[in-house]
């Protein structure tokens, strides 16, 4: 790291549970860690739950039963399931998302769509912006208008600052869905906020998500949103090509668990699955062969 600051206040660990983790999950997790140990952050474990047809006690509880079976620390947040329900829940937040909602609303940022996804899927992007819809149109989504995208600025974790424009894929991206829940591009700028992450470790598939949430952040005059420094890491992919998915049942660390593997067995795998030179059997000697560095 390089011209960038040498200590960092906090950065997130943030799982969700629709799904077991599998190691995808824990090459990330493992690089957000050893980043905060090396410049002195703390890491918060925050669960995004807002997708509620998909969330599942038992995927709860397989987050922390994994962190801790692999050693991977977190200093705030949850410690279990019950009290992360009790006072955890991204439910507990609502009226925070809410009020962002109105914002968005009351500045005319927003506006209602009724697109399925048969006819997103057909047209290849929303043709509500110009319906005038009302808001309040039961089972509408809300989007961001993007029409008047300006230029996006984003801190980089190698010193550099990235001049860029929000990409096609999240032009009139959804904030609020169909259910009336805030999407996940709102809560996620509103938690960072919230929790004073100034540190975020996310999957290079996210770097659309990363410029969106930078926009929205802008358009919510959340200037504190540009202070936070982002990385961006490789992925571990499939055979074919395609990223690790939750539905992988044999990647999961339940699954290999099941079958017998310990902690240094999944280290080991995640290392020929990323083919690295040397064989790592913790997180931290993981995170260190992938980022290069010595931490």
């Amino acid at each position: 790291m390089t011209g960038a600051p040498i200590h960092f206040n906090k950065t997130r660990i943030a799982p969700t549970p629709s799904g077991f983790l599998h190691v995808g999950n824990i090459l990330s997790f493992s690089i957000t860690a050893a980043l905060a140990r090396k410049h002195g952050a703390k890491i918060l474990l925050r669960i995004d739950d807002l997708d509620r047809a998909r969330v599942n006690r038992e995927y709860l509880t397989d987050i922390f039963d994994t962190l801790r079976f692999l050693e991977i620390p977190w200093d705030e947040g949850p410690q279990d399931a019950d009290e992360f329900e009790a006072r955890f829940s991204q439910m507990h937040r609502i009226a925070q998302y809410n009020e962002a909602l109105e914002l968005l609303a009351a500045g005319g940022f927003v506006f209602a769509c009724t697109c399925s996804r048969k006819q997103l899927s057909e047209a290849g992007n929303c043709t509500c912006l110009n319906r005038q819809i009302p808001l309040s149109t039961p089972e509408a989504s809300w989007r961001l208008r993007t029409d008047n995208a300006v230029s996006l600025q984003v801190k980089s974790y190698n010193g550099t600052t990235i001049q860029t424009q929000l990409p096609a894929e999240m032009e009139n991206f959804v904030v609020r869905k169909k259910d009336d829940f805030p999407a996940y591009q709102l809560t996620s700028v509103i938690d960072d906020l919230l929790y004073g992450v100034d540190l975020v470790v996310r999957g290079e598939d996210l770097w659309a998500s990363t410029l969106a949430q930078i926009q929205l952040a802008t358009v919510l005059g959340k200037q504190a949103f540009n202070d936070i420094v982002f990385y961006h890491h490789p992925l571990l992919l499939e055979a074919d090509g395609k990223k690790l998915s939750k539905s992988a049942g044999s990647t999961s660390i339940k699954y290999l668990r099941q079958e017998g593997k310990n902690a240094e067995d999944v280290f080991m795998l995640i290392s020929n699955l990323f083919s690295l030179p040397e064989k790592a059997i913790n997180w931290q000697q993981l995170a260190a062969l992938i980022l290069g560095e010595a931490l």
